[in-house]
C-alpha cells in the first residue's frame, strides 16, 4: 500500500507557478529523499502534504485518506517538522514534549512514559529538564525529531533536518533516521545534503522548477541518465596484456590504463560489477584490488538540472 500519493500536484502563489503538475507515489516504509535547488517546490509540496497549504489543484492522499476533504485526520497520520525549530524559551525539554502529547490527546497517564521513550530513542534523556533554549541546534533538531514521534505517525515529513548542523550533529541526525527507517517508518525527506541522501533514502524524486525531472531507486536514476560507474583493478601482473581482451567484454565502455591500476568503465545496464569480477576472472586475471567507484549522487542531479526555480 501506499502511503502517499500525489497525483497533478499544482501550488500557485499569485503569479508564481510554484509547483506543475507533479506525480509521485511513495509505498510503506520507503524513505523519499526529495532533491531540489532553492524555490523548486519541494516545501510547498511537503506543505500540501502537512495539510498547512490550503490552496491547491489535483489530488493528495495519505493512507488513502484524501488531504483537502480530511486534513484533522491526516494530521492523526503523519509527523511534520519544519526547517526551523520555533522558540520555546520558557520551556523544558520535558515540558515541550508534555505540551505536544496534549495537543495529540495522547491520554495523560501514557505521556509521562511515551516521553521517556522517545527521549531514550533520540538520546536525549539527559536534558528532559533542560530549558529548550539551552540546547544546541542539533540537540533542538533532536527534539524536534521526538516530538514528532510522539504520537506514532505513519508518515515522517522532514523539511531540511540537517540544515545549519555541523557535522557531527549531521551525522546524529542521520544516524537517528537510520533507526527511524528500521522502525518501518515512512519517511519524506528534503534536504540539499546530496551524499547522505544517498546512503539514506531508497527513492529518490528530483524536483526544478516546480517539475518533477527524475523519480526512482538511484539505481533507476542512473540508468535513466546512462550514468556509468568506474571500476579500478589492480592486477598481479600489467593490465597491458589483457586489457584488449576486457575492452571486447560486452557492457564495458572503455579501458584506461594507469600506471598500478586500469580503471574500467561500466554499463550497468548490461553488465554488473560482480559479472565483470566474473569475466576478469574467465580471462585468467589474478586480482589485487577491486574497487568500484560509488555512483555519483551529485553528478546525476547537475546533469537532471540547470539551476532554474520556479
Amino acid at each position: 500500500m501506499n502511503v502517499v500519493s500525489v497525483r497533478d500536484l499544482s501550488v500557485h502563489y499569485g503569479n508564481v507557478h510554484a509547483v506543475r503538475g507533479i506525480s509521485f507515489e511513495i509505498p510503506k516504509g520507503e524513505v523519499f529523499g526529495f532533491i531540489g535547488p532553492n524555490g523548486a517546490g519541494k516545501s510547498s509540496t511537503i506543505r500540501v502534504l502537512a495539510t498547512l497549504q490550503k490552496k491547491f489543484d489535483g489530488v493528495v492522499e495519505v493512507n488513502g485518506v484524501n488531504v483537502r476533504q480530511n486534513p484533522d485526520r491526516v494530521r492523526e497520520m503523519i509527523g511534520f517538522m519544519p526547517d526551523f525549530f520555533g522558540v520555546y524559551e520558557d520551556l523544558t525539554s520535558r515540558e515541550y514534549l508534555h505540551f505536544f502529547a496534549a495537543a495529540y490527546r495522547i491520554p495523560k497517564d501514557l505521556r509521562d512514559g511515551i516521553v521517556d521513550d522517545v527521549l531514550e530513542l533520540t538520546d536525549l534523556k539527559h536534558k528532559i529538564d533542560a530549558p529548550v533554549d539551552s540546547l544546541s541546534r542539533g540537540m533542538k533538531q533532536r527534539l524536534a525529531l521526538a516530538r514528532v514521534l510522539l504520537h506514532d505517525p505513519d508518515l515522517m515529513l522532514l523539511d531540511e533536518p540537517a540544515s545549519g548542523l555541523d557535522p557531527r550533529a549531521r551525522i546524529e541526525v542521520r544516524e537517528l533516521l537510520k533507526t527511524m527507517q528500521e522502525l518501518g517508518k515512512t519517511i519524506l525527506i528534503s534536504s540539499h545534503i546530496l551524499h547522505e541522501l544517498a546512503q539514506l533514502c531508497t527513492r529518490i524524486g528530483i524536483i526544478e522548477a516546480g517539475q518533477l525531472v527524475a523519480e526512482g531507486s538511484l539505481q533507476d536514476i542512473f540508468h535513466q541518465l546512462s550514468l556509468k560507474r568506474v571500476v579500478h583493478v589492480q592486477l598481479a601482473k600489467s593490465g597491458d596484456e589483457i586489457s584488449d581482451e576486457v575492452r571486447q567484454i560486452s557492457g564495458v565502455d572503455s579501458v584506461e590504463l594507469h600506471t598500478d591500476r586500469m580503471a574500467i568503465r561500466l554499463r550497468e545496464d548490461e553488465l554488473s560489477v560482480e559479472d565483470l569480477h566474473a569475466e576478469l576472472v574467465k580471462l585468467g586475471a589474478r586480482i589485487r584490488m577491486f574497487q568500484p567507484e560509488a555512483m555519483d549522487m551529485e553528478t546525476a542531479f547537475m546533469k537532471l538540472t540547470e539551476g532554474v526555480t520556479a
